[in-house]
C-alpha cells in the first residue's frame, strides 16, 4: 500500500498555499486510499480464514500464527468499524449545522 505523507509542508516558504493538487485529484487520492485500506482489512480477514483452516485440517501450522492473524483480523474490522462510525457521526453533525 501506498504510504500518505503527512510531514510534506502545504505552504511555500513564502506563505503561500500549494494548488498542486485539484479537487478531483484529492477526491480520487482520498477514494484511492479508502479502497486500499478496506482492502487491507478483507486480506487479513482472508489470510485468518486460511491459517484457520490450515489448522482444522491439521496442517503444518502453529496455533499462535493462527491466533496472531484471527486477532490482527479483528482488529482491522474493529478500527474499520470505529473509522466509519466516527465519519457517519461527522456527517450527521454537518447536516444539523444551520448556514
Amino acid at each position: 500500500m501506498e504510504r500518505v505523507n503527512f510531514a510534506t509542508p502545504i505552504f511555500k516558504p513564502e506563505g503561500q498555499v500549494q494548488n498542486e493538487h485539484t479537487a478531483f485529484e484529492a477526491q480520487r487520492d482520498f477514494s484511492k486510499f479508502l479502497t486500499d485500506a478496506i482492502k487491507q482489512v478483507n486480506d487479513a480477514q482472508v489470510e485468518a480464514d486460511a491459517k484457520t483452516e490450515q489448522l482444522v485440517n491439521n496442517e503444518d501450522v502453529d496455533l499462535h500464527e493462527v491466533m496472531i492473524a484471527a486477532e490482527k483480523a479483528s482488529l482491522s474490522l474493529q478500527i474499520t468499524l470505529e473509522v466509519r462510525n466516527k465519519v457517519v457521526e461527522a456527517y450527521q453533525e454537518m447536516m444539523r449545522m444551520q448556514l
